[in-house]
């Protein structure tokens, strides 16, 4: 199935949180925090403004974001657990270099 979101969605999959405390202690699954990181799997056309013009994303399909803790709506599909959200719930762009862009 292809899910194709609309107006300023974007569908996020989350980037697995580390397994390992920095001191080297195996975190277990129940005490690990959801990840607050993830990767952009698709894009919706943008916004309209008041004037009925398509404002574009400043994210793309590939881009590594930070969100907040409690951001989107978790769904299941194709049996991937994803999360659906807006533009405006990611914080930034994190860059491979990094450097960080901020995404409005």
């Amino acid at each position: 199935m292809k899910f194709r979101p609309l107006h300023d969605r974007v569908v996020v999959r989350r980037i697995d949180a580390e397994q390992k405390s920095a001191g080297g202690i195996i975190i277990p699954d129940t005490a690990q925090e959801k990840p607050s990181q993830g990767e952009i799997l698709s894009v919706g056309p943008g916004a309209r403004d008041e004037q009925g013009r398509l404002v574009p994303l400043d994210v793309k399909v590939g881009d590594r974001v930070l969100f907040g803790k409690w951001s989107g709506t978790e769904v299941k599909i194709d049996g991937q657990d994803l999360l659906i959200m807006k533009e405006s719930d990611i914080m930034g762009v994190l860059e491979v270099k990094g450097t960080m862009k901020v995404a409005a």
